[in-house]
């Protein structure tokens, strides 16, 4: 009498047997071949299942996130050469940035910090109205006769009133 039959899957397998009688490969996988169940597999450096995990979390899952120290924050202030100013010259005048003057121009940079880096020759006398500037861009301009005019914000000081019966 025979106690234990041999299943028809181990007969299956072997050379030319890779569905085991499953049909396609694919349809007699298990979670293994997936990554695992659920969100198994999801991890920010796997990349499996991203296209599950954007769909249901959105596109802020993957990637570095928090906060990061004030040190290592971007300079976004708005910054300009001197030879770009010179090169972009038309284009100042155009836009009214760039107004003439007597012997020259007034440009109107008031939320710009200047540079030094090129020059500003044979534009005549200028006079740059600046947030700030650095100091070869203040020689710069010095030396051929312009001035770049630093703007200081004021604070205006509230003052109560009270009154007297």
């Amino acid at each position: 009498m025979r106690t234990h039959k041999r299943k028809k899957y181990s007969r299956m397998l072997g050379k030319n047997m890779g569905t085991a009688g499953h049909g396609s490969r694919k349809k007699h996988r298990s979670s293994g071949n997936r990554g695992g169940k659920g969100m198994a597999g999801t991890g920010k450096r796997a990349d499996h299942k991203k296209t599950l995990v954007t769909k249901l979390y959105g596109h802020g899952y993957f990637g570095k996130q928090g906060i990061t120290s004030r040190g290592t924050k971007k300079d976004k202030s708005n910054k300009i050469n001197l030879g770009t100013i010179k090169s972009n010259f038309d284009n100042l005048i155009k836009k009214g940035i760039a107004k003439p003057i007597k012997d020259g121009y007034e440009i109107d940079l008031k939320d710009f910090i200047i540079l030094g880096e090129g020059d500003v020759k044979n534009l005549g006398k200028l006079i740059i109205k600046a947030k700030k500037a650095s100091e070869s861009a203040l020689e710069k301009m010095k030396n051929i006769g312009g001035e770049i005019i630093i703007e200081q914000k004021t604070t205006k000081i509230k003052k109560e009133i009270t009154k007297s019966e």
